[in-house]
């Protein structure tokens, strides 16, 4: 279930998010998982989104990202998470 009490209230402002894998398996430890984040990442860059910083760890990563559309990624990375 996600954490609904957090919310996107200013999305001009920048915004730290944290994701985190299911039962903190750490899957972040593989280059190729690693490149799906980035390319994605990349992808969002290129659809608006600012990335001031990010840091991958081995089974979460941080995120200190801007964008008007920020409340519609985060809704999209918990689809992500609710069909894996």
């Amino acid at each position: 279930m996600g954490r609904s009490r957090y919310k996107i209230v200013d999305p001009k402002q920048p915004h730290f998010i944290t994701c985190t894998v299911l039962h903190w398996i750490p899957v972040f430890t593989r280059p190729a998982t690693v490149d799906i984040v980035l390319d994605s990442l990349r992808f969002l860059m290129g659809e608006g989104l600012k990335v001031y910083a990010y840091v991958i760890l081995e089974n979460h990563l941080h995120l200190l990202v801007q964008s008007e559309q920020l409340d519609v990624i985060c809704e999209g990375l918990n689809l992500i998470r609710l069909r894996s």
